[in-house]
């Protein structure tokens, strides 16, 4: 499946396709909530067409057994590429919709991080422009440069998630950059 290197206007399909994807996930992830996050997860926002969806877990304890459910569906671990609390995976090649899958546990800074900045997006028309325009500024390092494209909205996704009170992890501790 080749990965998408565009910005393009909110697709109204995103959710559903959400929805398949996480059909797909159930029969391996019941009992943990499946959530959409992301850009594509917010009405109106421009984003790359890539579902990121979260599972779930309510303690890290659960992380493992969790990961080898995933990889019983086709997925593969990837570590937490540089970000203490998340779980990455690759898709299986039956994948239904391009995505990325996570595995976070509830309330720590990778989670509150998704799930904050989703509902500020969600909520303020003015700041889910700005991100958008900064997306479409830098949508040219998509094909050349992924990290520079992520590093290139860093402080934007800073200070976003301050406007909205920041995500503070169960345990009290500070915030994690998105």
């Amino acid at each position: 499946m080749i990965v998408p290197a565009e910005v393009v206007d909110y697709d109204p399909r995103w959710p559903l396709w959400f929805e398949e994807i996480r059909a797909r996930l159930t029969p391996y992830v019941t009992g943990f909530v499946v959530e959409h996050v992301g850009s594509t997860a917010v009405p109106g926002l421009a984003a790359k067409p890539i579902i990121d969806v979260d599972i779930v877990v309510p303690s890290p304890e659960l992380v493992p057994q969790v990961i080898g459910r995933l990889t019983e569906a086709g997925y593969r671990h990837e570590g937490d590429q540089g970000i203490p609390g998340r779980q990455a995976f690759t898709l299986p090649p039956d994948a239904v919709h391009y995505h990325h899958l996570y595995v976070v546990v509830e309330g720590n800074k990778a989670h509150l991080d998704h799930v904050v900045l989703r509902d500020h997006l969600r909520a303020d028309a003015a700041d889910r422009e700005r991100y958008a325009a900064r997306k479409r500024e830098l949508a040219h390092l998509l094909t050349t440069d992924r990290t520079a494209y992520v590093s290139g909205k860093g402080a934007l996704v800073e200070e976003l998630l301050a406007r909205a009170g920041g995500s503070r992890a169960a345990d009290g501790s500070g915030r994690s950059g998105a």
